[in-house]
């Protein structure tokens, strides 16, 4: 797929991102997307409460997706053309808007979030956040109360949230810490293994210890996009 065609239109925001506001009317598309949205919420509360895996609903081609983030989002080490987010884009032919700002912690980031769902009206969140607080040897708890902000946001606009997986750094390099998958299993949300971890101990795929090359960047969009392929919200 052409990643500058119209369908895989990939939208970066500036940083720090604007929270515009948007007047909701009897719009038709808009609509469309609150009955999809429901949709996929009550998948994942169905899941949750069966006491499986929570699932998505499939989102289509064009559908606006936001990528909340911090630098490793924004593409930190590589172009704005070869982040994750447009990679993701081009291969799925969503409108992926790249809401990653460099240095935020998750707290910081998921603040943000309720002024980008009525900016942006997604379809779909993405969030990776974390690292960060990691660099900065914040506590899990910390982490995980700035995770949970996001949920709560997302659930009180309907809208389908994925947590993806952050490493922690250590001396022999980024190591994959539990948190993530804790805290998706107590708080009902679907996590997506990034695989960061491997990637940045890959030198052939990292612009220095703690960011991605674009080549990096292209293995963590194929990464995220399975992940979203096995919560079925992308068709193989």
């Amino acid at each position: 797929m052409n990643p500058h065609s119209p369908a895989c239109r990939v939208s970066r925001l500036p940083v720090p991102a604007a929270a515009g506001k948007v007047t909701r009317g009897c719009d038709p598309v808009a609509s469309k997307r609150r009955r999809r949205a429901v949709a996929a919420m009550t998948a994942l509360l169905l899941a949750a409460c069966s006491g499986g895996s929570p699932t998505l609903s499939p989102v289509p081609a064009g559908a606006t997706v936001l990528a909340l983030g911090d630098s490793l989002t924004w593409g930190t080490g590589a172009t704005p053309e070869t982040s994750w987010p447009t990679v993701l884009g081009a291969a799925t032919g969503w409108n992926v808007v790249n809401a990653g700002v460099p240095g935020e912690t998750a707290a910081q980031g998921c603040a943000r979030l309720p002024a980008l769902i009525d900016e942006v009206r997604p379809e779909l969140a993405l969030v990776m956040l974390g690292g960060n607080d990691f660099l900065r040897r914040a506590p899990a708890a910390a982490v995980e109360r700035g995770l949970a902000a996001c949920v709560d946001s997302a659930r009180a606009a309907q809208l389908p949230l994925v947590l993806l997986t952050v490493p922690q750094p250590a001396l022999t390099g980024a190591t994959e810490t539990p948190l993530y998958q804790r805290f998706g299993k107590s708080s009902g949300v679907p996590v997506v293994d990034s695989g960061l971890a491997d990637l940045l101990r890959d030198a052939a795929k990292r612009a220095d210890p703690v960011h991605l090359n674009a080549e990096g960047y292209r293995k963590l969009a194929a990464n995220i996009r399975a992940g979203l392929v096995a919560l079925g919200a992308l068709r193989s």
